[in-house]
């Protein structure tokens, strides 16, 4: 008896191992949320690492990383150089996403309905009430749009979906510009607000004569309707991974500005005019280097293995020379001797 011990004494301790495995915690924006999830559940049950992700928001994502209570925050308002030094934050992209208006109105199916910014904004600034108001129809004249009044969706968070929401129509709407302007939060005039992107599908879907605006993988997720948006080249485009892609296409990825990138009201013929990227902070002042390490391996993972995952949720990933960009700014990470936590 007393001779098997020790292989039971082996087996506790690889229990113990096992169970007392590294964790990575990250919290913030919903936007890339459905992917993070996905990827967190693969690298856990392919690494015994345990990863896991909270969307609670991008504005909450900051404070949390602010705070060292998470591993990694993730927003999708970038923030500038300034602001990461300050904070004592490194910054790189992860994910590029479609915001996507969507609707529930009866008798108009999937990129039926064509909007342009001003009358999206109009819309958001409760100037155009009804669905068949004249300038909708005007953009619309051969659908038979309902006399039947806007329900407007928001978010009550502070969100990054939010931040690139509004950015856009500040871009397009000088009037939505000079009064309500840009923000994770901002003050809405009209409208019903919800929590995080799913939240606001949610809303969309059980509310007939709605408008809202969520990350395209949550249109998807959802089965909701979205509509086609006017670009600022005038063409009428759809959301979906070309029309993503085609607005990242010409944006000056720059480590040294802390990737600093807003993709909205991009030009080109192909371009959805309301792109985003999500990004991935991480505290410098490290006094973890093992777990801090494994923070990056995580994401060095996903770059290299999370592309088909993230394909079938709707995103789309940066470029794969961001990637190459990131690797190398991962190596002003030090530990608290000087050397690179990740090589």
């Amino acid at each position: 008896m007393f001779h098997s011990l020790p292989g039971y004494f082996l087996l506790f301790l690889s229990m113990i191992s096992y169970a007392f495995a590294d964790e990575i915690h990250g919290a913030g924006a919903t936007f890339p949320a459905l992917a993070y999830q996905k990827w967190a559940k693969s690298y856990t049950e392919s690494k015994a690492v345990n990863v896991d992700y909270l969307g609670v928001g991008s504005g909450e994502g900051i404070k949390r990383i602010n705070a060292k209570e998470v591993d990694f925050g993730a927003s999708d308002m970038p923030l500038n150089i300034e602001e990461l030094n300050k904070k004592g934050l490194l910054q790189f992209p992860m994910l590029l996403g479609a915001i996507t208006p969507v609707i529930n109105l009866p008798g108009i199916f999937v990129a039926q309905l064509k909007l342009d910014g001003p009358t999206l904004a109009a819309i958001y600034m409760g100037k155009i009430r009804k669905w068949n108001d004249p300038q909708l129809r005007l953009l619309n004249p051969d659908l038979r749009l309902p006399d039947m009044l806007i329900s407007v969706m928001y978010r009550e968070d502070k969100s990054g979906t939010t931040f690139n929401f509004t950015n856009y129509l500040s871009k397009v709407s000088p009037d939505w510009q000079a009064n309500i302007g840009e923000g994770l939060l901002v003050k809405w005039p009209v409208g019903q607000a919800a929590k995080g992107n799913a939240g606001v599908a949610a809303k969309v879907k059980e509310t007939p004569g709605s408008i809202g605006y969520v990350e395209y993988a949550f249109a998807m997720e959802q089965q909701l309707d979205y509509v086609q948006l006017k670009n600022r080249d005038g063409f009428f485009v759809k959301p979906n991974s070309a029309s993503t892609q085609a607005a990242a296409a010409g944006a000056p990825w720059d480590a040294a500005s802390g990737f600093y990138q807003i993709l909205t009201n991009a030009p080109g013929e192909r371009s959805w005019p309301i792109t985003a990227t999500t990004f991935i902070l991480i505290s410098k002042n490290i006094s973890d280097a093992t777990r801090a390490k494994e923070v990056l391996k995580f994401f060095d993972w996903a770059y290299r293995t999370g592309e088909l995952p993230a394909m079938y949720l709707d995103y789309v990933m940066i470029p794969k020379f961001v990637m190459s960009q990131v690797r190398f700014a991962w190596l002003e990470l030090k530990n608290r001797d000087g050397r690179p936590v990740w090589n």
